[in-house]
């Protein structure tokens, strides 16, 4: 009888434990306003973002897409739409210089919590070197970064749609 209880006790207790944890499969707590991956016309495509001790500014970047053309340079700088994932906002901004992706910056993606921004630190980096080598939105996806790489696609291929 004794055994019985303990065994009982012992069940109610995981049971419990089991209801009362909290995963991250709840979603990012926030998405807006993180930093910008990427550089301008004169610094190298592919940058690392610092790593995100800051609280994420409060101003978020424009949704709606847009395109600035320079009129001297014939650069032009694309915004596409923003992509929404599982996970947050993807949206990217192109620089296209006589028709040739220049530089490209990540304006939005999910940085809610340390895994987000530690998925993106190595995943960003990636897609933007791919970018700028593919010189399309024909790149592959990176591996661990699935739902993050799909929004980045997504809004690339919106920004190269809207450049042309």
């Amino acid at each position: 009888m004794k055994r019985i209880v303990l065994w009982l006790l012992g069940t109610v207790s995981a049971v419990v434990l089991m209801f009362g944890y909290h995963t991250s499969t709840s979603g990012p707590e926030s998405t807006a306003g993180g930093p910008v991956i990427g550089g301008g016309p004169n610094e190298s495509p592919v940058t690392t973002p610092a790593p995100s001790t800051a609280e994420p500014s409060t101003a978020q970047p424009s949704t709606a897409p847009s395109s600035t053309p320079s009129a001297s340079s014939g650069t032009s700088t694309v915004t596409g739409d923003v992509a929404q994932t599982q996970w947050g906002p993807v949206q990217v901004q192109l620089t296209e210089q006589a028709g040739k992706i220049t530089a490209v910056s990540v304006v939005q993606y999910p940085n809610g919590n340390h895994r987000d921004a530690e998925i993106n630190q190595y995943a960003l980096p990636i897609l933007i070197n791919e970018t700028v080598q593919a010189q399309s939105a024909q790149i592959d996806m990176v591996s661990g970064a699935t739902v993050t790489s799909d929004g980045y696609i997504r809004s690339l291929q919106s920004a190269l749609d809207q450049g042309k």
